[in-house]
């Protein structure tokens, strides 16, 4: 196995990209005496701790703004790491493209602009990288399994259930909870699914599946697609009405919204802005409860921004609770959900400093990698089609872009769950139930390394030890 530990040793060390020997590495010429000479004699190992060390050197530069130095560690890392190598020459691969966008993206914005007008990845290439990251990887599929189950508890004796889908693109999950909903003592419930999702073929797709599904097991069923970004979402659109029991289900999503946050907060603290409070609007669930308001500012504010409370880069606390992400969670609250099952990147790849998000990423992506070559090692075509287009293009994300362009602003479950208790939510503890059927999907497909823990309530998807997605379940909670 691939250690990622071995990553973290490394993390914080500035002695690299200040040594002699650094520089001289950047400084030489592809032939006798550069880089791949030294690394031919190297042991695995070794020549991977170097790659690490090298690329980590160069994100200093990157970071420093030093464009030069960074310019001629990158040229020189590209000559050893290779989208078609071993595993640690495809992850620098991927990361030296990453810091080379950042670097032409700030040295030449015209140049860059230029150079990915025509760089366009067809929206079915990347779907067909997500359903072979579903097949190959049982990450997506434990996540449904728990997300199934806890539905399945939670909407006992519910006549109808209306289910909200923020990305409804994967079939398989809903026909699975159909099969299982057939076999319930009290007979199937009317069931209602609302999919979203911002390609109308994807919808297609679902409606046919699931309605075939439906029909095959004669449960009353209804598909309702909204064809929409989740930060443009008409929450009108979602038809929910008196009497259905509601269920969201949220995979992967939430941490998108984040980005219009870090916007917001940029232009609040312009001086062109008006500090005036009387601009913030609280969410619905604060105005009924000041004590809340008070609690949260108190406790948690500092932490949902990555920021120490006596830290000065924190946003003004009175500001906070106007973000994008607060005013969608709260929205959902108002549908006074039963159950809302959220699965997020166990990761913090959303600080503001660069290093910190590449430190953070390489350990991450390391983990998923190696999951990768474990799950998938004789078929290449499919494992760079997953590697390029789903890691690849997120990892690229993390490192190359800000403001609005970052969208993969992923954070751990400590940072998720005062934003959602603060939007008004209650977090329901899943159940052994629901980790048992997890359990057998990874014996039943003989996946090996792969550890599902529990923490206070919620689990966390692990690789050899690695938390890598976390699973959480809450419910609407009334106010007083």
């Amino acid at each position: 196995m691939f250690s990622v530990a071995g990553i973290a040793q490394e993390e914080g060390s500035s002695s690299v990209g200040s040594s002699p020997l650094f520089f001289s590495l950047m400084s030489l010429s592809p032939g006798i005496g550069s880089p791949y000479t030294l690394l031919r004699d190297m042991k695995s190992d070794e020549r991977g701790m170097w790659l690490f060390n090298f690329l980590t050197a160069c994100a200093r530069c990157v970071a420093a703004g030093s464009f030069d130095n960074a310019s001629n560690g990158l040229e020189q890392i590209s000559l050893l790491a290779s989208p078609d190598g071993d595993i640690v020459q495809r992850i620098v691969a991927y990361f030296t493209e990453a810091l080379a966008d950042r670097v032409v993206r700030g040295w030449r914005p015209g140049l860059h602009k230029a150079l990915n007008s025509t760089k366009l990845t067809s929206v079915a290439e990347i779907i067909l990288a997500q359903k072979l990251f579903f097949e190959y990887c049982p990450f997506l599929r434990l996540s449904y399994v728990i997300t199934n189950q806890a539905i399945l508890e939670a909407m006992e004796g519910e006549k109808v259930v209306h289910i909200i889908d923020l990305y409804s693109f994967e079939p398989a999950q809903w026909i699975n909870l159909l099969q299982e909903l057939k076999e319930r003592k009290d007979g199937p419930p009317h069931l209602i699914i609302t999919g979203i999702h911002d390609q109308k073929e994807v919808l297609d797709q679902m409606a046919l599946r699931l309605n075939e599904a439906a029909e095959k097991l004669d449960i009353p069923f209804q598909f309702n697609p909204i064809v929409s970004k989740l930060e443009v979402l008409d929450v009108g659109s979602l038809r929910v009405k008196s009497g259905e029991a509601v269920a969201i289900s949220s995979v992967l999503q939430l941490h998108s919204l984040l980005a219009f946050d870090d916007e917001t907060i940029r232009m609040r603290n312009s001086p062109s802005v008006s500090n005036s409070s009387s601009s913030v609007h609280l969410p619905r669930v604060l105005q009924m409860n000041p004590r809340t308001l008070g609690d949260f500012l108190q406790r948690d504010v500092a932490s949902l921004y990555g920021a120490s409370p006596d830290s000065q880069s924190s946003p003004p606390l009175s500001f906070a609770p106007s973000s994008r992400t607060l005013s969608f969670l709260n929205t959902l609250w108002g549908l006074s959900p039963k159950l809302m099952v959220v699965t997020e990147h166990e990761s913090n790849h959303n600080g503001h400093n660069l290093m910190e998000r590449v430190n953070e990423a390489l350990k991450f992506y390391a983990a998923l990698f190696d999951c990768l070559e474990n799950t998938l090692p004789r078929a290449p075509t499919e494992r760079q089609k997953i590697e390029k287009l789903l890691f690849g293009e997120e990892i690229k994300n993390i490192i190359a872009c800000e403001g609005l362009e970052r969208k993969a602003r992923h954070e751990k479950l400590d940072k998720w769950i005062p934003r959602l208790e603060f939007a008004g939510f209650g977090k329901v503890h899943l159940s052994y139930n629901g980790m048992r059927q997890a359990m057998r999907v990874l014996q039943s497909c003989n996946y090996v390394g792969f550890e599902i823990k529990e923490e206070n309530g919620c689990f966390i998807i692990c690789w050899h030890d690695y938390p890598l997605f976390s699973v959480s379940a809450w419910r609407f909670k009334r106010y007083c």
